[in-house]
């Protein structure tokens, strides 16, 4: 899956056994799974063919946060039930940044962040120039204007398909929602019980349903993903799908995914914008997250002296570039008017489990997470793409 040297997509220099997984190559992605899902219920073709997957009259999509394909490959004993559609599986590659905001972005609506303009964890809004946070939605204008492309779910509502979505009742006409899977019947339920039981209801009819469950990437940001608290979750959560699985009505396909996978911070090699003057200087704002930054440049400043700059201190730690080199190298995929607006001067992939943190704008809790996600390795940029379908 990493792409090789020599590439044609590859246009930027990558450091020496990093084991990067660079998007916007030939492998299936994850940007394509919600079209393909829909050619499965006949309503639209675009990548169905790609992903290989049979038709069906219903469908169940569960996005698990925070799931590498890698962690779950690596920790898969404690998950009998995945273990064993795992190993026949080839994951898909998320986006970059791989994060929620951005990977679910572009999930919900087929296309890359290029396309979306939901680059990262926290983004400089062009319009204020001060930092938005595109998961809680704070500091941003309106979700409909920022992110204005239909999403897959409001195509498929269109064409008269049945879509559900199941979640929390704090996501319902969330910012984050209406952006990137507004269209869908919401229904509330807290507990992983309680939404696989509504999905199961909701399956009942022919369409789309979507879960979502996000209490294993919460273990991973609080204590790591090789920590036991991991292996705990990733177990319940196995258990549960197991029995949504069983219980499926005849017809549906089932499939499991995620938006990212994670690593764990190497706090030895941790670097603090706020406090570094060669990384601050001429850097006006920084956004993302500590493994991809955007970097904002003061005016007039020189984008590649900045790069250079930082590729300096950084080494092998991290693959810098610039705005123009990340679009040309495809990283976003087809880039908009709004997007390129949106994307720092300079773009920051952390390699290894390194970090690059601003304490002057990120909060202390953030800075103490464990578990972490936003950049090129495989760990974070490969995600399940485990497919179960009940006979008919």
């Amino acid at each position: 899956m990493t792409r090789p040297p020599g590439s044609p997509s590859r246009l930027v220099e990558l450091p020496v056994d990093a084991d990067l997984v660079l998007p916007g190559g030939d492998e299936p992605a994850l940007p394509s799974l919600l079209p393909a899902l829909a050619g499965v219920l006949g309503h639209e073709q675009p990548d169905a063919g790609l992903l290989g997957l049979p038709r069906a009259d219903r469908v169940c999509l569960v996005l698990v946060d925070g799931l590498g394909h890698v962690n779950l490959s690596e920790r898969a004993g404690h998950a009998p039930f995945l273990r064993g559609v795992v190993r026949e599986s080839e994951p898909l590659v998320s986006t970059f940044p791989s994060t929620t905001a951005t990977a679910i972005g572009s999930l919900g609506v087929g296309a890359g962040p290029g396309t979306t303009a939901m680059l990262g964890y926290t983004v400089r809004d062009p319009a204020t120039g001060r930092l938005g946070n595109l998961v809680s939605w704070t500091d941003l204008p309106p979700a409909r204007e920022w992110q204005a492309e239909p999403t897959v779910f409001e195509r498929l509502t269109a064409a008269g398909a049945s879509v559900t979505s199941v979640g929390p009742a704090r996501f319902a006409g969330s910012g984050l929602t209406e952006a990137a899977l507004r269209g869908a019947t919401y229904r509330v339920a807290e507990s992983l019980a309680d939404r696989v039981d509504a999905t199961l209801d909701a399956l009942r009819r022919p369409g789309l349903t979507y879960l979502y469950w996000g209490d294993v990437d919460k273990a991973g940001h609080h204590h790591g993903w090789g920590s036991w608290q991991w292996g705990d979750a990733l177990a319940d959560l196995d258990a549960e799908l197991g029995r949504l699985a069983r219980s499926l009505p005849r017809g549906t396909l089932l499939v499991v995914t995620a938006d990212h996978g994670m690593v764990d911070v190497d706090r030895t090699a941790r670097w603090d914008v706020a406090t570094h003057p060669v990384l601050s200087a001429d850097v006006a704002l920084v956004a993302g997250e500590p493994r991809a930054s955007h970097l904002h440049l003061r005016p007039g400043a020189d984008a590649e002296a900045v790069a250079e700059r930082w590729r300096g201190t950084l080494g092998d730690a991290a693959v810098v570039v610039t705005r123009e080199a990340a679009v040309d190298a495809g990283w976003f995929g087809p880039v908009g008017e709004r997007a390129r607006r949106v994307l720092g001067d300079v773009v920051v992939a952390m390699t290894g489990r390194a970090t690059v943190v601003d304490s002057a704008t990120q909060s202390p809790a953030s800075l103490e997470l464990v578990g972490v996600h936003g950049s090129l390795t495989r760990h974070e940029m490969l995600v399940p793409f485990l497919v179960v379908q009940k006979g008919s």
